[in-house]
């Protein structure tokens, strides 16, 4: 069961960093719930979760994770993962705004818990350092504070 539940786990990151979006959509369970605790966004359904990660990826369209560690504990499996990219597209905010593409690399660490219910991904918490990345693409430098 937990060598099931970490395959899962590595092949929505794969099929993320591939962008390929039907087998993104594959690992995720009716009704899943996605959480971002560094943005402060939870969102509900496939639809949504899938809205999500495509803005991800046309804001950093090269993003790609690179897993350190994954492991699996009941219905629960959590990935250590190192994402990283290249700020090429607007950057959506929970507030709706964006920050405009700075053509800036970033890198970034995370940790993603997910629970699964019947093979697939019913729940995630996404953990990153938010403020690492917005200080890597300039959000957060003192002449972008200022023009806020």
């Amino acid at each position: 069961m937990s060598d099931d539940l970490v395959a899962l786990a590595r092949e929505g990151i794969d099929a993320f960093n591939d962008g390929d979006w039907g087998r993104f959509e594959a690992v995720l369970a009716p009704g899943s719930v996605y959480d971002e605790p560094g943005t402060g966004r939870r969102v509900e359904g496939i639809d949504a979760i899938m809205e999500v990660n495509r803005s991800w990826k046309a804001a950093f369209p090269d993003a790609k994770g690179t897993i350190h560690d994954v492991f699996a504990c009941g219905d629960k499996v959590v990935t250590e993962v190192t994402w990283s990219g290249t700020h090429r597209g607007d950057l959506p905010l929970p507030d709706g705004g964006s920050i405009p593409a700075s053509g800036q690399r970033i890198e970034t660490r995370a940790v993603q818990v997910e629970r699964v219910e019947d093979g697939k991904v019913a729940e995630t918490h996404h953990y990153f350092d938010m403020l690492g990345m917005l200080e890597q693409i300039g959000a957060l430098s003192p002449d972008a504070l200022a023009a806020r």
